[in-house]
């Protein structure tokens, strides 16, 4: 995600790939953090002592797996504060991590959360953001502008980034497992694979597209495809009966609370 997140602005020239450094936990992560990236970009293992060159930075990207965030520790003294940023900015992507804890871990920051998807790979992601609040508006536009090359962006009360996580986050995956398993029934119908995954992505964006450009409720569109006694509606009858609905509002519901007991366990 940190990479998803940097390339473009690399791409864009935001930023001088020359003034970019990353920190990885081992030094057998440098090469894949590097690939694709201008060669100019400068990644270090957290062990190398030239690693706390990045806490000279004004703006830093936390990018590690949540149980990592406590092995982090706070380095201020290199950085020189000016008018726009009297505080470092640390952004963080790490799950389930409250401003509370990022304060309490970063105390020399101006801490601001961060929730992008996947989709942010190609472009077309959703991005909720929840900052303390004395964050200046420079930084707001730092932040702002880090995130929009890849995302729409949400400005969020911090106790709605949850639910937000649950729906744009680990919807990809909800979405995917729906795909393979619909390719799996045209498989099973008699469809070659090669053709029934094709059809089930052409599926999947058409569907997307289509509510999206219309503006249409799904209900709308779910009841445009269902014809009286016809293959879809017999379908559906099928789904309802099987839970697919209540499913999927319980997963999203169960992950919102795994993200916010992840703020516990850390």
């Amino acid at each position: 995600m940190a990479k998803a997140i940097v390339a473009p602005l690399l791409e864009r020239g935001e930023y001088h790939p020359q003034n970019v450094l990353g920190i990885v936990g081992s030094q057998s992560s440098i090469s894949s953090a590097l690939t694709d990236l201008p060669k100019e970009v400068k990644v270090l293992s957290s062990k190398d002592s030239l690693s706390t060159e990045v806490w000279k930075a004004p703006v830093k990207l936390l990018a590690v797996k949540p149980q990592q965030f406590r092995s982090i520790k706070e380095s201020v003294s290199s950085f020189q504060a000016n008018d726009e940023f009297p505080k470092p900015l640390l952004i963080s992507v790490l799950a389930g991590i409250t401003l509370t804890s990022l304060k309490k871990s970063f105390p020399g920051h101006t801490c601001v959360r961060a929730v992008p998807n996947t989709p942010s790979l190609i472009g077309l992601g959703l991005t909720g953001l929840a900052w303390e609040d004395d964050i200046t508006l420079e930084q707001k536009k730092v932040v702002r502008k880090i995130f929009k090359p890849i995302s729409e962006i949400y400005e969020l009360e911090e106790q709605k980034l949850d639910s937000f996580l649950a729906l744009t986050s680990s919807g990809p995956a909800y979405i995917a497992l729906v795909v393979e398993a619909m390719a799996d029934g045209a498989v099973a119908a008699g469809l070659p694979r090669h053709l029934s995954n094709k059809l089930a992505h052409k599926t999947l964006l058409g569907t997307a597209s289509l509510l999206n450009e219309k503006n249409l409720h799904p209900a709308e569109l779910k009841d445009m495809v269902a014809s009286p006694a016809g293959t879809t509606i017999s379908a559906l009858r099928h789904l309802e009966f099987a839970g697919l609905r209540s499913a999927l509002i319980e997963a999203v519901v169960l992950a919102a609370q795994k993200s916010r007991q992840l703020a516990e366990e850390i």
